[in-house]
């Protein structure tokens, strides 16, 4: 019976030391997932050590004195609104939308300076003042006119400042949406019914000269003919009468090609032509 007891004893002993060395073990492990990166904290050597971030996989650490620290490296997105003045002062609502990651190399230097959350306190500071600065540089018609060239701008603008001071690589920057206060789109769209309406009416006038033209040269042409028939008239006393033969020959030949019975001549049958 106290053989039994101390076997009992000693298998109670060996799991326990085998489960302190296997938690011991597994403790001194660490797993970084697809898309993310992992920086260490120690605590007996400084803190976070800016030589060293793990990669995918399975890393060492030193239980109690070593403590992984994980980012998302992947591309996320992330919308930006502000409202903000024109060079006319007038208000102008614009979003901006942003894919960012942090550089890798950088992520030591980035969560000791901003956090774990430097997209939070970083992207909506900077993507504010950018498009505050840039719009102010123009007037409400330009914005405009030029969305392209001023998305362009704030793209540059906010990519330098994020990457330089911030080490936040801005994969893409887009303008989603720009908008004016009610007041100032009504009267956009008055002026363009104005300009409408002016182009309309200066059609209109452009038509009437040109009719007005065509008038007075048909007058003209008419006015030739009926000199030149006045003038063959002077010449030949009998040009009334030809004139009139004339446009007899041309209604009887009209009237005989639309008539329904019309009775045709042998081939071989004489005309009697008169004078």
């Amino acid at each position: 019976m106290q053989a039994l007891d101390k076997l009992l004893k000693g298998m109670t002993y060996a799991t326990f030391a085998s489960t302190a060395v296997l938690g011991l073990g597994l403790s001194c492990l660490y797993t970084v997932d697809g898309g993310e990166r992992a920086i260490l904290m120690d605590y007996v050597n400084g803190g976070i050590r800016d030589d060293y971030v793990a990669g995918e996989g399975t890393h060492f650490k030193i239980p109690f004195i070593q403590k992984p620290i994980f980012f998302d490296v992947r591309v996320r997105p992330r919308e930006i609104t502000t409202k903000t003045g024109t060079k006319d002062l007038q208000t102008v609502n614009i979003t901006l939308r942003v894919l960012h990651r942090p550089i890798v190399e950088k992520l030591p230097v980035i969560y000791k300076d901003l956090g774990g959350d430097y997209d939070e306190r970083i992207l909506p500071s900077v993507g504010n003042e950018v498009m505050k600065a840039v719009i102010a540089r123009y007037k409400a018609e330009e914005i405009i006119q030029r969305r392209e060239q001023i998305s362009k701008e704030i793209q540059k603008m906010v990519r330098e400042r994020a990457l330089q001071k911030f080490h936040i690589d801005l994969v893409d920057v887009s303008i989603t949406d720009l908008s004016f206060s009610k007041e100032f789109t009504r009267a956009v769209e008055m002026k363009q019914v104005a300009e409408q309406e002016a182009e309309r009416q200066a059609f209109i006038v452009e038509k009437s000269k040109y009719e007005k033209e065509a008038a007075i040269i048909l007058a003209e042409g008419e006015a030739i003919a009926a000199q030149m028939i006045s003038n063959a008239m002077t010449k030949s006393g009998s040009g009334l009468i030809e004139l009139r033969k004339i446009e007899a020959s041309k209604e009887i030949a009209s009237t005989l090609s639309n008539a329904k019975n019309i009775t045709y001549l042998p081939k071989d049958t004489p005309y009697l032509i008169t004078k």
